[in-house]
C-alpha cells in the first residue's frame, strides 16, 4: 500500500467537474516499479488500483501524468461521503491491482 498526503484540485478544462490528488514523485517511482512487475497497463497508460481516502475505498485508475507523476481521480461520491473539498489536503492510500 502507498500512501501519500496532496491536495485536492479540480481540472478546469472541458466539461464537468473532475477532482484529483497528485501522487507526489517519490510515490510515483514506486508505482512505475511496482506496476511494471505485477499490474497490466490500461488504456493512456493508467494503473488499475484500490484507493482510500478516510474509510471510503473504490477501485478507479491512476493516470500517468508527462512529467513522470501521476493524479488519482476523487469521484464526487467519494469527496462527499469522506467529507472533502476543492483546497483540502488529503492523506490517501492506493494498492495495485
Amino acid at each position: 500500500m502507498i500512501e501519500f498526503t496532496a491536495v485536492l484540485w479540480r481540472w478546469s478544462g472541458g466539461q464537468g467537474s473532475w477532482h484529483f490528488l497528485t501522487i507526489p514523485p517519490d510515490e510515483a517511482v514506486e508505482i512505475r516499479l511496482e506496476s511494471s512487475a505485477s499490474a497490466v497497463r490500461r488504456g493512456f497508460g493508467s494503473v488499475r488500483v484500490e484507493a482510500k481516502i478516510a474509510s471510503v475505498a473504490w477501485t478507479t485508475s491512476i493516470f500517468p501524468q508527462k512529467d513522470g507523476g501521476y493524479i488519482l481521480p476523487v469521484k464526487a461520491e467519494v469527496r462527499r461521503r469522506a467529507a472533502i473539498a476543492t483546497g483540502d489536503e488529503v492523506t490517501a492510500a492506493i494498492s495495485i491491482l
